[in-house]
């Protein structure tokens, strides 16, 4: 077990540098429902159809919505992204990116429970992480793209 922990933290700090980010106190479900609501409104607006998660501190889901005709598979994606970006404290690009520059990065297909795709990032709030937003559906950019907006409703 002491070789698997030394190289899982290989495999983080060589995607990039660890966030120095206390967790704080969990996302409410009115907050995560703000969350969800701007981002949705951003999708719809350009036609796009999604799903959204929003997990807590500990990884667990608080809100889950799939907009009508969105493929079924982005209900798994979109969970595993808002996880990955809470539990690894970074945006899920960080590790996207850390697999397209290949090299030592491609360890990265070994983390337990971590996703390479973007579309995951976190919801800080008084400097400390409450949770984060995972979207799937669209392109990874796209998916991005959506979740900022809602990120952008926490301060």
């Amino acid at each position: 077990m002491k070789y698997r922990l030394s190289f899982l933290f290989v495999c983080v700090t060589t995607v990039t540098f660890a966030q120095n980010l206390a967790y704080g106190p969990n996302i409410t479900l009115a907050d995560a429902k703000k969350v969800a609501a701007a981002s949705e409104a951003y999708a719809v607006g350009k036609n796009w159809t999604t799903v959204i998660a929003i997990v807590d501190t500990g990884g667990n889901l608080v809100y889950l919505q799939r907009s009508d005709n969105t493929q079924i598979g982005s209900l798994d994606v979109a969970i595993s992204k808002a996880t990955t970006a809470n539990n690894f404290k970074r945006p899920t690009k960080a590790f996207q990116d850390g697999l397209a520059s290949g090299g030592e990065n491609l360890r990265i297909l070994s983390l337990p429970g971590g996703i390479a795709i973007e579309g995951g990032e976190l919801l800080i709030s008084g400097g400390k992480i409450i949770g984060a937003i995972g979207v799937s559906g669209l392109t990874a950019a796209q998916d991005t793209e959506v979740a900022k907006i809602g990120v952008a409703v926490i301060k």
